[in-house]
């Protein structure tokens, strides 16, 4: 007679690790994120765009990193989002997913990947699984998008849903705060229940007045994101060059500076130029014999 075997139980801190400073060798998983909601535990995530930073935001703990569109402002030299394509897009989040090995990498979908409708939609998302190896994809808009995200998420692919100042749109609405007035507020309420609905498992809140989001993250049973949205949502995400200073110019008001990358870069390339023309760079340690 033979007996079935029991598999091994996954420890529990394997199972449903703390997603910031946890120690787990796997990939954070969406699962993990509805698992940290229950628990009230708040988690980081920032944007990442190649594979050099993303390893250093990996080692730091970071556990979810955004391939955003916002790579077309910081990253490519282009003045808005609208501009960056299919092929940028993959072609960098493959960069952040090989320099990562715990943190879950989401990859935006460009604009004009999935407005023309829900196959389009899953066309797109499928080439960053696929080719770009992303564990879950966002997209912009709620109810005008909800056909996409059912399509893709009945697929297997887990898609962050995004309400608020939504930057594709930029033309048609601005930056500005979003949510203001009874009308408004109601909307993106619905928005943001029917993405849920839909299947996503997790709405950025971007420039979203912070007594709705607080409202938005009560009513939900999947974690918010907030970036210009109060702290009351659980997770908060921030553009990785605006946060370390690298970034030019005023930035915009909820943005936390916590280092001035810019500085340090441009005085050290000072510095290196300065030894270059006084030639005290290279010096014998720096050469071969």
């Amino acid at each position: 007679m033979t007996h079935a075997v029991s598999p091994a139980r996954e420890p529990a801190s394997a199972a449903s690790p703390t997603l910031y400073g946890g120690t787990g060798t796997r990939r954070i998983t969406v699962r993990d994120l509805t698992l940290a909601k229950e628990r009230g535990e708040k988690w980081p995530m920032l944007t990442a765009y190649d594979a050099m930073t993303a390893s250093v935001f990996d080692d730091a703990g970071i556990p979810v990193m955004l391939v955003g569109d916002s790579m077309g402002n910081c990253h490519l030299g282009y003045e808005t989002t609208v501009p960056v394509t299919m092929d940028e897009m993959t072609l960098l989040s493959a960069a952040v997913v090989r320099g990562t090995s715990r943190a879950l990498i989401v990859g935006d979908l460009p604009f004009g990947s999935y407005q023309e409708g829900a196959v389009q939609a899953l066309r797109s998302a499928t080439r960053l699984v696929k080719e770009a190896g992303v564990g879950a994809v966002k997209l912009e808009g709620g109810q005008r998008s909800l056909a996409q995200t059912e399509l893709i998420v009945q697929s297997g692919i887990p898609v962050m849903s995004h309400l608020g100042l939504t930057p594709q749109s930029v033309n048609a609405m601005g930056y500005r705060v979003q949510g203001r007035g009874d009308e408004a507020a109601h909307q993106l309420l619905r928005d943001a229940k029917a993405a849920q609905d839909a299947g996503a498992f997790a709405v950025v809140l971007e420039l979203v007045p912070a007594e709705l989001a607080a409202e938005v993250t009560r009513s939900l049973h999947i974690p918010t994101v907030g970036i210009g949205a109060g702290s009351e949502c659980d997770a908060q995400v921030l553009v990785w060059t605006d946060m370390m200073g690298l970034t030019g110019g005023k930035m915009p008001k909820f943005v936390k500076q916590y280092a001035n990358i810019r500085k340090t870069m441009g005085d050290a390339a000072k510095a290196f130029a300065e030894d270059v023309v006084g030639g005290t760079f290279p010096q014998a340690e720096h050469a071969f014999h």
